[in-house]
C-alpha cells in the first residue's frame, strides 16, 4: 500500500515516496513518513484519512495506548556509584560493538541526553560520597 492520506481540514492528497521522505498537508494538520513503512501523524486525528492504492478513503481507528504507570520514586532505589559506573561500561561497550558503518553515524538526541543524564547521575553520585 502506498502511503498516502487526505486532510479533511484542507483537502490536500500527500504521499511520502522514500524512507526518508517527510510531507505535510498544505495547512500542517496532517504528515506522512517512510514512503512504505506507513509512518504518519496528525494534530487531531479527526482530520486524517488514509487513502489507499485504488484511491479509497479510509477512516483510521485511532486507540489510545495504555498509560505508562509513572515510578513509585519512594520504592524505587537509587542506584549505586559501582552500579552507575558499571552502566556507563556497559554503554561504551555497546558502542565499540557496533558495526563499522553505524560507528560514523551520528547520534540522535535520545542517545546523546540519555549517555548525559547517565554521566551526570554519577557525577551527583561521587559528590554525595
Amino acid at each position: 500500500m502506498i502511503n498516502r492520506a487526505k486532510c479533511k481540514l484542507c483537502n490536500s492528497i500527500i504521499e511520502s515516496y522514500h524512507a526518508t521522505d517527510l510531507v505535510l498537508c498544505k495547512c500542517g494538520e496532517i504528515s506522512v513518513d517512510g514512503g512504505n513503512a506507513l509512518k504518519c501523524s496528525a494534530n487531531d486525528w479527526a482530520n486524517f484519512i488514509r487513502v489507499d492504492d485504488q484511491g479509497n478513503e479510509i477512516i483510521p481507528q485511532i486507540k489510545e495506548k495504555d498509560a505508562v504507570k509513572p515510578l513509585d520514586v519512594e520504592t524505587t532505589s537509587k542506584p549505586t556509584k559501582k552500579e552507575l559506573l558499571n552502566m556507563l561500561d556497559e554503554m561504551i561497550k555497546n558502542i565499540e560493538n557496533l558495526p563499522q558503518d553505524a560507528m560514523l553515524a551520528p547520534i540522535n538526541h535520545y542517545d546523546y541526553c540519555s549517555s548525559l543524564l547517565l554521566l551526570s547521575s554519577i557525577l551527583r553520585e561521587m559528590d554525595a560520597s
